[in-house]
């Protein structure tokens, strides 16, 4: 994929604003995406075959029902995937899990927009 001249300047500012202003929670969020990744092997490639809003939904289930509504353990009845993988551990790290799958389900979008072209 070519970058474009605008695309360049606009990554460039954004580093440049990362490395001033990117707050612990951001860096949270995209260190559990890398640890989807690296260490549960949630590739790309993975992702793509969800295409039915299961990452947003198990987005949902992290952010909504780790502290408000705790269940004991159980998966809520929505939970897209195996019961084995619902894991909550407490409020903060379970946002963090629920931003990261959203982040995956934005780039897996992106990317399936992107094949279309």
């Amino acid at each position: 994929m070519q970058l474009t001249d605008e695309q360049i300047k606009n990554a460039q500012d954004t580093i440049a604003w990362l490395q001033n202003s990117l707050s612990q929670a951001s860096i949270d969020v995209i260190e559990e995406r890398r640890r989807q990744q690296e260490k549960e092997g949630w590739t790309p490639e993975h992702d793509d075959q969800h295409s039915k809003g299961e990452l947003a939904t198990a987005a949902a289930c992290y952010a909504g029902f780790s502290d408000a509504y705790p269940n004991c353990g159980q998966p809520p009845f929505f939970w897209p995937f195996e019961g084995a993988w619902w894991k909550p551990s407490n409020y903060r790290r379970d946002l963090v899990k629920a931003a990261a799958l959203i982040l995956a389900e934005i780039e897996r979008i992106d990317r399936a927009e992107a094949a279309k072209s």
